[in-house]
């Protein structure tokens, strides 16, 4: 129509010299920042400014790039570079659902995890960018720390693609999945996005040793990337779930209700019924000398998680005290229930074995411990799993199931 202003130009140089700006100034961002794939997206169905989906593609509206000094463009780079490095969408992908079913409001709190960091490593951004100190918060947190304090919001509002909150926006590409554009830009894996990562936190650790200077939230950012901290709650509870229902997946035949087919047969034979049985539990916690107070309480606090996360109901968990002796035997539902005595030696093996031979065997036996002690030579006809508590702790065979506890963390 007559006074329509005809689109912008893709300005690639101006937006291409912008990243290399970005890298010469944060080196140790480089290989990132070049891995990532530039896609035009013009129109009203494009995206807003810029943005990256989960395999490292970078969108981009002409328009914005137009309006936008190259200074801010190379800020802008290393925003949605960091939403990839800092694996957003994956931890987006563990929010609650509420929290997930809006998008616009996690990327906002994701905005403030990334934009306090490159504000204070001296980057310049364009108006209108989400910091904590818009919602009260301090700086230097994470997203999900962020994130209650964050209003719903409306439909409409930033959106730095799946590779930030994890939900694919409408000016996407597909995934390569059968019936994508065959003339689909490339993609990263998962595989080589780690090894990006790991790459770019290393780089990080060198630039830090030689020039002495590294922004405080990339720091944390890359010491957790190469000396990752495991949630052994979790792992703890992974370890035992999966034991459960390892044990409750063994299904047998029982005559003590015969199967519903047996009067089909005029009851001259009786067919057994398929049962699957509830998983039993022993906990056999490590009351030695070695053991000291937090380090009880700890086994205590796990006992509750334990029982929790298999889901017993009734006297289907026997919790022992042992040190070179078993000292007590009780089956419990609840934490409050345990009484734990010893302080002698340490022989977890005693402890194992008597779990084992106590009335309707365990099918799964977990013993806390700080691995000072000797372990069975042999599998247990069980699923046995160590939860170790201490970081010093020995390591225990390698065929019994491992996880690290920390004391307070």
């Amino acid at each position: 129509m007559p006074g329509d202003e005809p689109p912008p130009v893709f300005d690639r140089a101006k937006l291409l010299a912008a990243r290399y700006a970005a890298a010469e100034a944060r080196p140790y961002l480089a290989s990132a920042l070049y891995a990532l794939t530039v896609v035009p997206s013009p129109g009203p169905g494009g995206v807003g400014t810029m943005g990256v989906d989960r395999h490292w593609r970078c969108y981009v509206s002409p328009a914005f790039v137009a309006r936008t000094p190259v200074v801010e463009l190379s800020g802008v780079w290393i925003h949605e570079v960091a939403h990839l490095l800092r694996d957003h969408h994956a931890r987006a992908d563990r929010l609650p659902a509420a929290d997930q079913g809006d998008p616009v409001r996690v990327n906002i709190a994701q905005d403030c995890e990334i934009n306090d960091d490159l504000l204070a490593d001296g980057l310049a951004l364009p108006a209108g960018r989400m910091e904590p100190r818009l919602f009260g918060l301090p700086a230097g947190g994470l997203f999900e720390g962020y994130l209650p304090a964050v209003p719903r919001t409306p439909p409409h509002g930033v959106d730095c693609g799946s590779g930030a909150h994890g939900i694919a926006a409408p000016w996407e590409l597909g995934d390569g999945a059968p019936g994508d554009r065959s003339g689909d830009p490339p993609r990263l894996g998962p595989a080589e996005a780690q090894a990006l990562r790991r790459q770019t936190a290393q780089a990080m650790r060198a630039h830090r040793r030689s020039r002495g200077s590294l922004p405080a939230g990339w720091l944390r950012w890359a010491e957790e990337v190469l000396e990752p901290v495991v949630d052994w709650r979790r792992a703890l509870s992974g370890a035992v779930r999966e034991a459960a229902a390892w044990s409750a997946g063994a299904v047998d035949y029982t005559y003590r209700r015969p199967s519903r087919r047996t009067p089909a047969l005029g009851g001259r034979v009786v067919l057994p019924s398929l049962r699957r049985p509830l998983p039993r539990v022993a906990i056999v916690v490590d009351t030695s000398g070695s053991m000291g107070e937090a380090e009880l309480a700890a086994a205590l606090g796990e006992v509750t998680g334990v029982l929790r996360e298999v889901g017993v109901r009734g006297n289907r968990v026997a919790v022992l005290a042992c040190d070179a002796d078993v000292r007590a035997v009780r089956r419990v539902t609840s934490a409050a229930e345990v009484r734990l005595a010893g302080g002698g030696g340490t022989d977890m093996r005693v402890g194992i074995a008597a779990a084992l031979a106590v009335p309707d065997r365990p099918n799964i036996v977990v013993v806390l411990t700080d691995g000072h002690t000797p372990w069975p030579d042999e599998p247990a006809s069980c699923r046995l799993i160590a939860a170790l508590i201490g970081a010093d702790a020995p390591a225990p065979p390698a065929w019994v199931e491992t996880v690290r506890v920390t004391p307070g963390a």
